[in-house]
């Protein structure tokens, strides 16, 4: 006859056992799994954040250098400045350097019959003409050839009083006038033809 087996071990405790090793190994596994999926994402994370470290980096070098040249652009722009002030004003003194010598020539030119001058001063581009005149007209007309003149105009009578010269009656008359600055002419531009040519 054969005996009934009877199982004395306690499986119940075994199944949980089992279950726990199985859980813990899960678990084990899903902890690990997460660590590398954090591990890459802050490796991604570090390798963009160094790599817009670097492009950043680069950027400021770069701006570096285009403040340097804006700094160069703007120290030649302040000495181009300033060469052109200079050659404005030689242009200037280039102009006024006959300045005199036209004065005196438009004063002969300009001066009608019956008008002398005793004194003539200057300051700046304002010429003063102290003087003998026959008659108010005579001024007058002196005051009308100085404002169709080239190189003067704006006639400023202050005063026409009377006086004497060799025992003759005339007018004296203090008179302003302006110096006018004629711009200097360019050398004219090359023809057509001549470039043609």
């Amino acid at each position: 006859m054969n005996a009934a087996r009877i199982n004395l071990l306690p499986h119940r405790a075994e199944r949980r056992a089992r279950a726990k090793k199985h859980f813990a190994l899960v678990s084990g596994l899903a902890a690990a799994l997460g660590l590398v999926i954090v591990l890459a994402v802050h490796i991604t994370y570090a390798d963009l954040i160094s790599n817009q470290d670097g492009r950043n980096q680069f950027l400021k070098s770069e701006i570096g250098k285009l403040d340097k040249e804006i700094a160069e652009i703007d120290k030649l722009k302040d000495e181009i400045a300033a060469l052109l002030a200079r050659k404005q004003i030689i242009e200037t003194l280039q102009a006024d350097r006959a300045q005199t010598v036209h004065l005196l020539d438009e004063l002969v030119k300009q001066m009608p019959e019956g008008v002398f001058l005793k004194s003539i001063s200057q300051k700046g581009m304002r010429v003063q003409l102290l003087g003998y005149a026959q008659s108010n007209a005579r001024v007058s007309t002196l005051m009308r050839n100085i404002e169709a003149s080239r190189w003067l105009g704006d006639p400023e009578l202050i005063e026409v009083k009377a006086g004497t010269l060799d025992k003759r009656r005339v007018g004296e008359f203090t008179l302003f006038v302006s110096l006018k600055r004629v711009p200097v002419e360019s050398s004219p531009a090359p023809s057509t033809a001549a470039k043609k040519g």
